[in-house]
């Protein structure tokens, strides 16, 4: 097991991002010091962060000995690669690989842009589109998880830990009047009851009425409400 002095990860506590790293961290059972980007939203970056990820500078970053990793989906693919003796993140069959590392990304490049920025528009044309845009994606995503447990089948994967994270914001969606995951994607809402009933999932996800709260003065600042 990994010590506290081996690992390291610079996060901020309502990124969903952030919490797919915790996530993973949680199902390997690996130690690690937890180092909060406090004032993120103000738009204040540790030196650490910004030597840490200079590209991007952005959160979450892994370091381990030293070594920076940077983006939530290769952090967590690290993760499965690098503490391997607890349950596989990712399958062990080279197309199921393939499947998950392409519907994880689909997560990335269709979901989450949409949905993190969707409570962030004034009324108009623009969230009409965005809006749209989530609601087809995320029927898109449903048809994938059909019938099976989570997206890997049996077994919780990278897919899961990708989405799971945005379980925390079906409340404020609705909260919004944006859209009610609940009614629209029961399949999707139920999967992800299932899922919080795991530890690490439960462990690591923001509080959905505390996000809210967050985004709501996040609204506010932008003058959205």
């Amino acid at each position: 097991m990994a010590s506290e002095k081996e690992v390291k990860l610079l996060d901020f506590g309502v990124s969903p991002f952030g919490v797919r790293t915790r996530i993973a961290l949680a199902e390997k059972e690996v130690e690690y010091e937890y180092k909060e980007e406090k004032n993120l939203n103000l738009g204040e970056k540790s030196e650490l962060l910004l030597k840490s990820n200079p590209v991007h500078k952005k959160i979450p970053v892994l370091i381990h000995h030293d070594k920076p990793i940077c983006e939530s989906l290769i952090i967590v693919q690290y993760i499965d690669e690098v503490f391997p003796s607890k349950t596989p993140i990712l399958p062990s069959d080279p197309y199921a690989r393939a499947l998950a590392r392409f519907w994880a990304d689909f997560v990335d490049k269709k979901i989450s842009q949409y949905a993190l920025r969707v409570w962030k528009l004034k009324k108009g044309e623009e969230l009409e589109e965005t809006k749209k845009e989530l609601v087809e994606n995320l029927r898109t995503l449903e048809a994938e998880l059909g019938e099976k447990k989570y997206f890997g089948g049996e077994d919780f994967g990278l897919v899961d830990i990708a989405f799971v994270p945005f379980t925390s914001w079906f409340y404020s969606f609705q909260a919004f009047g944006l859209l009610s995951v609940e009614d629209e994607f029961p399949k999707l809402a139920a999967w992800g009851k299932r899922c919080i009933e795991r530890k690490s999932v439960a462990k690591s996800l923001s509080e959905p009425k505390k996000l809210y709260e967050f985004l709501s003065a996040r609204r506010k600042v932008l003058g959205v409400e």
